[in-house]
Parts: C-alpha cells; structure tokens; sequence
C-alpha cells in the first residue's frame, strides 16, 4: 500500500514550497505598490483605503501572479544549478 503513495508526499511538498514562494514574491510586489501608492494618495491628500483599493485590479493582479511564477522559475534553475 506504501509504494504506490510514495512520490505523493514528495509532490505535496513541492507544490507547497511552490505556492508559498509565489505568495511571498506577490506579497513583496504588492506591499511595494501600497508604499507607493500610499506616498503618492498622500500627498494629493488621500487615505490609506484610497490606496488600497487603487492597488486592488486585476491588471496589477495578473503581473503580480506573472512575477510571482517568472520569480519561482528562476530561484529554481539557480537552486538546480548551484
């Protein structure tokens, strides 16, 4: 029963290291984007909130998911070519 289970653990733990770094990469980009936006809204006397839901589109959500992936690529091949 254990050897037909045996790649599965393996494949969750990739998919977890993969989604987990695609999330931080996101996460980087868009804490990026609100200190910006923030600075920028509140200077024109803006709030916070105002920043926030101009950072939340879904153009800046596709880059985000796109950097994210292109980011994963590239810390992989340099994992697998140390």
């Amino acid at each position: 029963m254990m050897g037909s289970n045996s790649n599965a653990p393996g494949k969750l733990t990739r998919i977890w290291r993969a989604t987990v770094e695609i999330g931080f990469i996101v996460f980087l980009l868009y804490s990026n984007l609100l200190m910006r936006e923030f600075t920028h809204a509140n200077d024109q006397g803006k709030n916070l909130a105002f920043a926030i839901r101009d950072i939340f589109t879904v153009t800046n959500f596709v880059i985000a998911i796109i950097s994210g992936l292109l980011g994963y690529v590239v810390i992989e091949y340099f994992r697998k070519h140390r």
